[in-house]
């Protein structure tokens, strides 16, 4: 049996949780999806997770506010961020912190495809 990576997507946008997991799917991935950072951290899947696509504005939590969290946890998972809003200054920031990619919606496949990689260092 082939283990798949399991790719979380933390998006309160029902559209995104619904479509952005069957993308996942179709480029071989497991996925599981949370309409909030607190119900990630909260849930049996954050030790499981390879990789996290997150939302940058989100009502709660935010998406740099979770970045900050899984820091001070010490929990080590690439982060990918995805927003409708393009800041750049928030992006630099982001990625000084650690993360992987900031794509701004709507991506095209081979751009997620490219922040996966290199997410999981291919």
């Amino acid at each position: 049996m082939v283990t798949r990576s399991l790719v979380s997507v933390v998006d309160d946008d029902e559209s995104v949780r619904e479509s952005l997991p069957d993308l996942l799917g179709e480029f071989g991935f497991a996925t599981m999806a949370f309409s909030s950072g607190e119900e990630f951290l909260a849930s049996e899947y954050v030790g499981q997770t390879r990789c996290l696509i997150v939302d940058i504005s989100m009502p709660g939590m935010t998406g740099p506010e979770l970045q900050r969290e899984m820091g001070s946890r010490r929990l080590a998972i690439p982060i990918i961020f995805i927003t409708a809003y393009e800041d750049e200054n928030m992006f630099s920031r982001l990625l000084e912190r650690g993360a992987v990619d900031c794509l701004l919606k709507p991506f095209s496949d081979a751009e997620l495809l490219k922040a996966l990689d290199a997410a999981f260092g291919v």
